[in-house]
């Protein structure tokens, strides 16, 4: 069952996700127009947050944990094809349903506008309109991206793809470019992440295994993850240290 949640924070300027979500450029005024429209909803794991098709009556931005966008074919085929990180935006202005499934991966807490209100901002606040292009062209900057990982990648490197990508996340959120010895709680399960990389079970935890014999990265318990080096990570990504292809 859904329920209201309390989080650490009490004001907008303390969240964790303040300079990455979409009220990332507000000044104070704005912030207090925001918070006005506002609410925080908590989802277990495992939980429908939007049906495919549902009427939107509010947008959101991911405060803490995953979740996955998932779309079903017309036989019942899903596929996964997403994944909503911390400060990722959910919902779109102006479109009244839902084009997607969105399903807590993990225990999920967000931050929830009302979509009516939230849609009437946009038109006088243009610091929130801006975030939200620049918002929209990474989204489409990363669809981009894990084209390539699920159309060119062997096993190996999607594995390894998936966990550059989060950690570079975690790191963006830290607000630090320092990559060396990032950990970060690894929120899919196996079962997920075969889903998403579109690998077996038996192969994700055969390449998690391998990652980890190899020195790629350090699994401490049954979440968390270490990353030593990040720019080892990149090469088995295919990746440089920059992020781009590997000539």
């Amino acid at each position: 069952m859904t329920q209201m949640t309390a989080p650490d924070f009490k004001e907008c300027s303390d969240c964790p996700i303040r300079h990455r979500a979409v009220c990332a450029r507000c000044e104070a005024d704005e912030l207090a127009r925001l918070e006005e429209i506002k609410y925080y909803r908590s989802f277990s794991a495992g939980q429908t947050i939007i049906w495919a098709g549902d009427q939107m009556q509010f947008v959101a931005s991911v405060v803490s944990g995953v979740a996955t966008l998932t779309q079903t074919m017309e036989d019942g085929r899903r596929q996964m094809v997403g994944l909503l990180l911390p400060s990722d935006f959910v919902g779109r202005p102006r479109r009244e349903r839902a084009s997607y499934t969105v399903t807590a991966a993990s225990d999920v807490v967000m931050c929830c506008f009302r979509r009516k209100p939230f849609e009437q901002l946009i038109d006088t606040t243009p610091h929130i309109a801006h975030r939200l292009l620049e918002m929209t062209l990474d989204e489409l900057d990363a669809a981009r991206e894990w084209m390539l990982v699920l159309g060119r990648k062997n096993a190996r490197e999607k594995i390894a793809s998936l966990l550059a990508i989060i950690a570079r996340r975690i790191a963006d959120l830290d607000d630090t470019t320092d990559y060396e010895g990032i950990s970060f709680d690894l929120m899919l399960t196996r079962e997920a992440m075969s889903d998403y990389l579109g690998l077996t079970l038996e192969t994700v935890s055969r390449q998690m295994s391998a990652l980890k014999k190899d020195g790629v990265i350090i699994l401490d318990g049954k979440r968390q993850i270490i990353v030593p080096d990040m720019s080892r990570l990149l090469e088995e990504a295919g990746d440089d240290s920059d992020g781009g292809l590997v000539d």
